[in-house]
């Protein structure tokens, strides 16, 4: 993929971030609904009782096998867990838009970021292609990239850094000039260890006291007030 420019019909903003990297899950899209009932419809499959939506939004945020780690009984065998993992990776890619959906403002707030010619991505500990596949359907001609987890191309998940470096690489925009914005305390350590800023919103799956415990001190309540931030920076 060719390195971003920021030409995209006005003049670039005079501001001090050049990138706006995004967590997917909890940050841009709503995906609560469609995490709980996919995991929920493996825990049936398998026998294993189903979780709350609140159960399910506090689980997520560690990749998929986490998820069903935390969501099955205690001292569930490892091997038991990869099954788990075979059945829901294909099942949720299945499902992953059934209700999902950007939150309010966010395409707008990215379409003002794209005409102030700065480069946006998607980060995301989901699967790289399910990552890739959301990212089109709902943020078409909005992004330069989207990235998720791959281990097989040496892509770890977060807190590893590797997304988000992975990401920069592909702008072509140095670390100090990217802004890395999500909604968790995996977040705010995944920004550290890349060495990159990183803004906190409030309206996903996380409270601000668990955020702040992790170290988070910026914060954002509302889509329009992190359009602020970035353009005034």
């Amino acid at each position: 993929m060719p390195k971003f420019t920021g030409e995209t019909g006005e003049k670039e903003a005079d501001v001090k971030y050049k990138a706006i990297l995004f967590d997917m899950d909890g940050t841009v899209l709503d995906t609560l609904r469609d995490l709980n009932a996919a995991v929920n419809r493996c825990m049936e499959h398998f026998g294993y009782p189903t979780q709350t939506i609140d159960e399910t939004r506090q689980r997520v945020g560690n990749g998929s096998k986490r998820l069903l780690e935390l969501s099955v009984p205690e001292r569930t065998d490892g091997n038991k867990i990869g099954e788990l993992l075979a059945w829901y990776l294909p099942y949720y890619n299945e499902h992953a838009n059934d209700t999902t959906a950007p939150y309010p403002g966010i395409p707008e707030m990215m379409e003002s970021l794209r005409e102030k010619g700065l480069a946006l991505a998607i980060v995301s500990n989901k699967p790289d292609r399910t990552v890739k596949e959301l990212a089109a359907i709902h943020f078409p001609g909005l992004l330069e990239t989207a990235v998720g987890e791959n281990e097989a191309a040496g892509i770890r998940r977060k807190p590893w850094p590797d997304t988000l470096l992975a990401a920069a690489a592909e702008l072509g925009v140095p670390i100090r000039e990217c802004l890395y914005v999500g909604d968790s305390e995996v977040d705010v350590l995944t920004a550290t260890r890349a060495g990159m800023d990183c803004a906190s919103v409030l309206w996903g799956f996380r409270s601000r006291e668990e955020i702040e415990a992790a170290g988070g001190n910026l914060f954002m309540t509302e889509p329009k007030e992190l359009l602020a931030y970035i353009l005034t920076a």
